[in-house]
């Protein structure tokens, strides 16, 4: 810590201080005060029982006696932050002693000083006791060491995160009385949160994280830290307190009249801090003008401040409530994370680095280690030892996503070839060359990284080695100088021995009475005239390699022959669905460039030929048993687009009954709605496999059709499934037209094969995604897009050692668009640890929530859902409480405190546990839930973030004129202004909320009509207006679509409408209809289940 850092103008720690509010000695004035009974641990959100010794209100402090600081402290743990015997708000349980001397914290930390922001709950009795002498607080503050304290850990390579958050508890014995006044019991008491102070950094940090003072909207005033981190050098505590509805720097107010401050006046109110450099304000835990009295949040306080007045009689009072503004927001660490992280680029040379958080646009430079975009971690600094990882049960796990898409100021990886040599491998553990790997005897032999084999080095490949050991050509290679790259695979590692050809895409459409009916069909033949001349091409061909195949089907099949010799197109029928054959080779899979006239033609003819059908059944099963012999008969992997409107109860393999039962949610029957009907999919998904062939369905449902039965193949051939409930060309068609522009064009990996290796200690165990595995060591992916994710959860098999670190290799084989076939490498190295503060320093909540979502929706498929969610909370519970138990200082159990990098895991974990797949609404469908359980399976980790916790913007805060998105605001419904406008995306849905007191000009610029209620509820396109307002408002939401993989439709949403119960669904921070908890419930939840954990 830089002690010689400036501070601002303050009375050095010699110098008696104003009293803190919530520090309490253990004893007053030298005198042992009243004992206070036991109190037993309170009911959340109840009165809490608890006695409390304050000092009263409105005395002078006594003159300062010198006298050294407290000989006896406990020592902390090295690289641990040591916190008082009695935090800031709390008491002990049992009898105040007066020989428990109060603990001083080492004030040279590592990584920040740990700041308590205790919520301090009123108690229902008061007791007044002598005041403390100033000596005592003074010799605290004195005994408080700047430096020196205790050797501090090494600092690991990665982002040192700040100190914990602490939060008290809703519940159990708190201080009811600061030195200026009692909070009325139906306050909600302040809460201080800092990130650190920029003297206390760690390395790799390009920015000093910002220090957030969360003060409630209704507090009598702004209570400082508690007595549990290092100051700076002479910065001391204490302010006059201020009555303000909200955390906005303003100068300090006056004191009513007939109220005297005796003692020396302490510095300005901690806000004014706020404006030191590297400092930011924050409001109400978002940005935004200071907000007025909440409803369902204690009123202001009210009548003249008692500053320094005698206490009244007790007044009776209403229950607690815990602010929402002082508990860790979302919000606030995705901006700060920003801030801080979004200028620099993450360079991935370093072992262990903790990357930016996902939300954060960021540039990489990959110089060894693979970036972000293709690997995240759920922690980068794994346990050395199986014990380790059992006691703090955070799961390691890896969210891989091979293909991924990168900006264009980031190169793709390179393509390496070796010639008929292909890659360079280790001979036992077959991992490919990269630049972990060791080379020794002048560069003759290399040592693995991963199995520590010796290998010879082929004369081909040889290279000397410099004066470090490294290749001299290593910058020149970049298979030893980058993370990620890629190989061209030589015939041996083609089926059969033989260059795959290129792929084939076939369009499967439903033809039966439904389709025709709503439009559909139309629709799709006249899109498919120009999207075919979009399909994936290589690099800079001129044309796509891909071939195209078109069959219609309702109960019979019917196959076109498209061969560019025809004149017209040839239709045959296949109606024996039970032995299905493809009842042609030439002429199914053609050239588009060549067959154009033909094509045009039958996709012309396709809705006049079916006009006029009555047909409603269909069959599905034999469909794509008939696209997959399609490919088979070419011998070449490809993909089938499938449209399908109904359930397949025409009499034909795969044939599905209607299972839908309501009745038996909340029951242990409840997993058979997420499980197929039938095993006839699952046999045929292997086959579609071992052929590389991945199917996309897109659904277009009017009623039940079993969505959990029919996504099976897609689910196991790493294909997608996109539903359209009730489709109408009007309403849906830009939304479906726009996936299927994306899902034809996107970049795609057919036959490919995945495996990730690792070194020594450590292994894979668990996959989880859209794929399909044969063994425990290889997922294979008949089709992989760049969208796509597979998580892979790891578990020790020895114990690893924090020299060396972990590694993880993961190596994709597949064929590309053009038919070629190639390796895709990705490596990255993490650093191992002996202490469990190091594992929590370098955790990422993200991909924690992103592997527990998907863990929990696997889940429900073989137990209750009611015993998957209590898995969750007890696995989350776990976490936190090994942390306050092995990690954070001794405090009152009344405390909750977070691991700093793991403050909203709370929040984030509800959000899950309140999702449709585990806690439906009564609008949910069946469908609904197994739709978006296989959709999470294989989103990433920006995918989940944005799923779970909406991003909700206010559209009329910023300057019209501005360019950059909106700063976003908390998910809850308590955030909402009556006279604004919202926009709320999720990844799926896009909503436009308006206010019913919005301006007249705003309601004119954006619809076009006059007033308010001329607005259509449930308008789904604005109209195009040229004004500035509207220009803006369209931009952003083309913007936020095409951030996102799939196209939001948009739905305009007026106050008060009955559209409005859907959009509050959205705001995960409040209580959910289905009975799910608000965040603020469940934090306390939360912290009641980690106290039962610790006694």
């Amino acid at each position: 810590m830089n002690v010689n850092q400036s501070a601002p103008p303050v009375p050095p720690f010699g110098q008696p201080q104003p009293v803190y509010p919530g520090y309490h000695q253990s004893s007053y004035g030298g005198q042992p005060g009243p004992a206070a009974p036991p109190t037993s641990y309170g009911t959340y959100n109840g009165p809490g029982p608890g006695y409390q010794q304050t000092p009263p209100l409105g005395m002078s402090r006594a003159p300062p006696s010198t006298g050294a600081p407290p000989t006896s402290t406990a020592q902390a743990p090295c690289g641990q932050a040591a916190y008082g015997q009695l935090g800031q708000g709390d008491i002990q349980n049992g009898p105040s002693s007066s020989t428990v001397p109060t603990q001083r914290l080492p004030g040279s930390q590592p990584f920040g000083s740990p700041l308590a922001p205790a919520v301090s709950q009123p108690a229902a009795l008061q007791h007044y006791g002598p005041p403390p002498t100033s000596a005592q607080v003074t010799a605290q503050l004195a005994g408080m060491q700047i430096s020196g304290a205790m050797a501090p850990a090494p600092p690991s390579a990665g982002l040192g995160y700040g100190p914990p958050t602490l939060l008290a508890s809703a519940s159990g014995s708190f201080s009811n009385s600061g030195p200026y006044g009692s909070y009325p019991q139906g306050q909600a008491p302040p809460v201080s949160q800092a990130q650190g102070h920029p003297g206390v950094q760690p390395p790799q940090r390009s920015a000093p994280p910002l220090a957030s003072n969360f003060t409630s909207p209704t507090s009598g005033g702004p209570r400082m830290p508690s007595m549990t981190g290092s100051l700076p050098p002479g910065q001391g505590f204490g302010a006059p307190p201020m009555s303000q509805p909200n955390h906005v720097s303003s100068p300090p107010q006056a004191l009513p009249p007939g109220t005297q401050m005796t003692g020396p006046q302490g510095p300005p109110p901690p806000m004014h801090s706020l404006q030191q450099p590297g400092y930011q304000l924050q409001q109400n835990g978002s940005f935004g003008p200071g907000r007025g009295p909440q409803p369902n949040y204690g009123t202001p306080y009210s009548g003249a401040p008692t500053f320094g007045s005698q206490p009244g009689p007790p007044q009776p009072l209403p229950p607690k409530r815990l602010d929402p503004d002082a508990i860790p927001s979302p919000i606030q660490v995705i901006e700060d994370d920003r801030n801080n992280r979004g200028s620099e680029p993450f360079v991935t040379g370093v072992r262990g680095q903790v990357p930016p958080l996902v939300t954060t646009n960021f540039l990489v430079k990959d110089q060894g280690n693979a970036s972000p975009r293709y690997i995240r971690c759920t922690s980068y600094n794994i346990p050395c030892t199986s014990d380790m990882a059992k006691q703090a049960q955070v799961p390691l796990a890896a969210v891989i996503k091979p293909l991924a898409k990168l900006p264009p100021e980031e190169a793709s990886p390179y393509v390496v070839d070796h010639g008929e040599s292909g890659p360079l491998r280790c001979n036992r553990c077959k991992a490919y060359m990269c630049p972990f790997m060791q080379f020794i005897e002048g560069g003759r032999r290399f040592q693995c990284c991963f199995c520590s084999c010796v290998n010879d080095v082929p004369p081909q490949y040889f290279q000397h080695l410099d004066h470090t050991g490294r290749r001299v050509d290593a910058y020149d290679r970049p298979e030893l100088s980058l993370g990620s790259y890629e190989f061209l695979a030589t015939v041996d590692y083609c089926k059969n021995n033989k260059f795959p050809s290129p792929p084939a895409f076939i369009f499967m459409i439903d033809v039966s009475y439904n389709a025709i009916r709503t439009g559909l069909v139309r629709l799709l033949c006249e899109e498919l005239k120009s999207l075919l001349d979009y399909l994936p091409r290589e690099g800079g061909a001129e044309e796509s390699a891909i071939h195209v195949g078109f069959v219609t089907y309702n109960k019979v099949l019917h196959f076109y022959n498209v061969k560019s010799s025809l004149a017209q197109p040839q239709m045959m029928v296949v109606s024996d669905v039970a032995d299905m054959f493809v009842p042609l080779l030439d002429g199914f899979l053609v050239n588009v460039n060549e067959s154009r006239a033909v094509i045009t033609s039958l996709l012309d003819q396709i809705p006049e030929i079916f006009a006029d059908t009555r047909e409603t059944e269909t069959v599905f099963a034999p469909v794509i048993q008939a696209g997959m012999e399609a490919l088979k008969a070419a011998e070449c992997a490809g993909k089938l687009f499938l449209f399908h409107t109904s359930l397949p109860i025409a009499e034909a393999p795969g044939k599905l009954k209607n299972r839908d039962d309501r009745k038996l949610i909340n029951t242990d029957k409840e997993k058979t709605l997420f499980q197929p009907q039938t095993g006839v999919y699952q046999t045929l998904a292997k086959e579609c496999v071992a052929q590389g062939c991945c199917v996309d369905l897109f659904l277009f449902p009017n009623q039940y059709v079993d969505v959990a039965t029919l996504s099976v193949v897609p689910q196991l051939t790493g294909g997608s499934v996109y539903k359209y409930a009730c489709f109408q060309v009007e309403n849906d068609q830009e939304r479906f037209l726009s996936d299927l522009r994306r899902d034809v064009q996107k970049i795609v990996g057919f036959d490919a094969v995945m495996r990730v290796r690792t070194s020594t200690g450590i292994r894979a165990v668990d996959f989880f995604g859209a794929f399909y595995m044969s063994n425990t060591t290889d997922v294979e992916l008949a089709g992989l897009d760049a969208n796509k994710t597979v998580t892979v959860e790891f578990k020790h098999d020895d114990r690893l050692n924090e020299e060396s670190g972990a590694l993880l290799q993961c190596a994709l084989l597949y064929t590309s668009c053009a038919g070629q076939r190639r390796l895709r490498i990705h490596n990255l190295a993490l650093n191992c640890c002996t202490q469990l503060a190091d594992l929590y320093r370098n955790c990422e909540t993200d991909t924690l929530i992103n592997y527990m979502a998907k863990f929990a929706y696997r889940g429900v498929l073989n137990s209750p859902v009611k015993t998957v969610r209590d898995t969750l909370i007890t696995q989350c519970a776990q976490i936190l409480a090994c942390y306050r138990k092995n990690c954070a200082s001794p405090s009152s159990a009344g405390q909750l405190i977070l691991p700093e990098c793991m403050k909203l895991l709370p929040v984030y974990l509800n959000c899950v546990l309140k999702s449709d797949v585990l806690q439906p609404g009564a609008e949910v469908t069946t469908d609904d839930r197994a739709y978006v359980r296989q959709l999470v399976t294989s989103m990433d980790v920006a995918e989940t973030n944005v799923f779970f916790y909406p991003r909700l913007l206010p559209l009329t805060k910023s300057p019209i004129e501005s360019t950059t998105e909106p700063p976003a605001v908390r998910a809850s419904e308590e955030r909402l202004s009556n006279g604004d406008i919202y926009l709320l995306e999720n990844g799926l849905n896009l909503f436009l909320w308006v206010g019913a007191s919005v301006q007249q000009g705003v309601v004119q610029s954006l619809f076009n009509v006059p007033s308010f209620s001329q607005i259509t509820t449930g308008l789904s396109v604005l109209p195009i207006l040229d004004n500035p307002l509207s220009k803006k408002v369209r931009g952003l939401i083309d913007s936020l679509r095409a951030q996102r993989a799939r196209y939001m439709k948009l739905t305009v949403v007026k106050q008060e409408d009955k559209l409005e119960m859907l959009f509050k669904n959205f705001l995960v921070e409040d209580k959910s209809l289905s009975g799910g908890e608000s965040y603020v419930d469940f934090l306390c939840h939360m912290h009641k289940e980690i106290r039962q954990l610790l006694s």
